[in-house]
C-alpha cells in the first residue's frame, strides 16, 4: 500500500478529482494549504502588483493498493499540469499497515469494498 500526497494549484483540484474518480479513487482527504515557492518576485496583473512569496495550493492525501499507484499518479500528472512553476508536487511513501474500524478488514482489504470491487 502507498499513501499519495499532492500538493497542486487550488485551480486544477476540480479536474484532479474529476480525473482520480476516473481511475476509481473515490475518497481522498485534501485540504487547503499555503507554501513558499523559489519565486519570490512580485507579479503584475492589469496594474496591480500581486505578491507571490505565499503560494496557495490544495493538498491531496489518500492511499492505495499497489496496483492502484501508478495510474493514479499519472491521473494527477496529468490533471495538475499546465507546464508553468508551480504545478506542484507528488510524494508516495510506504503504508506499513491499514485497519478500517467498521469491519476490522485489514491490509489491502481495508481499502477497497468486497462487494463492490472498488
Amino acid at each position: 500500500m502507498k499513501r499519495i500526497e499532492a500538493i497542486i494549484r487550488k485551480t486544477k483540484f476540480d479536474e484532479v478529482k474529476q480525473a482520480l474518480h476516473e481511475e476509481g479513487i473515490d475518497f481522498f482527504t485534501y485540504w487547503d494549504a499555503r507554501g513558499v515557492g523559489t519565486d519570490l518576485q512580485g507579479r503584475i496583473y492589469r496594474g496591480v502588483v500581486y505578491d507571490t512569496s505565499v503560494i496557495e495550493r490544495t493538498m491531496i492525501s489518500f492511499v492505495v493498493r499497489d496496483v492502484n499507484l501508478d495510474r493514479s499518479v499519472k491521473a494527477i500528472l496529468r490533471a495538475a499540469y499546465t507546464g508553468e512553476v508551480g504545478d506542484g508536487r507528488v510524494f508516495i511513501s510506504t503504508i506499513d499497515q491499514s485497519l478500517r474500524i467498521r469491519t476490522g478488514d485489514e491490509g489491502d482489504e481495508s481499502l477497497y469494498d468486497k462487494e463492490t470491487g472498488k
